[in-house]
This record gives structure tokens, C-alpha cells and sequence, in this order.
């Protein structure tokens, strides 16, 4: 059980690290947005996180 939480650990991490690295700290906190709301059940605070992701990874192709 501890490797399995010390995975899933190492991907939310690497995940979080290659958002940031792509989109900036926009993008690290729309991630903490959708996460938070994820977890504390709230669609308000998820769907800012979304919007907020979208925003940051479609702003290049709108701009051009």
C-alpha cells in the first residue's frame, strides 16, 4: 500500500511540475483550482480551476 501511495504521489507531482512548466504558473494554479475543488466536492470552485486551464492552454491558438 505505501508504494502504491508513494506512485500516485510521484505522477500528481510530475504532472503538476510539466503544467507548470508548459503553462506558467497560470496554468499551476488553475490545476490547484480543479484539484481543490475535486476534493472539497464544490463545482464552483472546479469549474473556475477548468475554465481557468483552458484559457492558459488554448490562449496561444486564439491569439494567432
Amino acid at each position: 500500500m505505501p508504494v502504491l501511495a508513494l506512485v500516485c504521489a510521484a505522477v500528481v507531482v510530475g504532472v503538476e511540475q510539466t503544467i507548470q512548466w508548459k503553462y506558467g504558473t497560470t496554468g499551476a494554479v488553475g490545476l490547484l483550482l480543479l484539484s481543490i475543488g475535486i476534493k472539497v466536492k464544490s463545482p464552483a470552485i472546479s469549474s473556475v480551476g477548468a475554465v481557468v486551464l483552458a484559457l492558459v492552454a488554448t490562449g496561444p491558438a486564439v491569439s494567432s
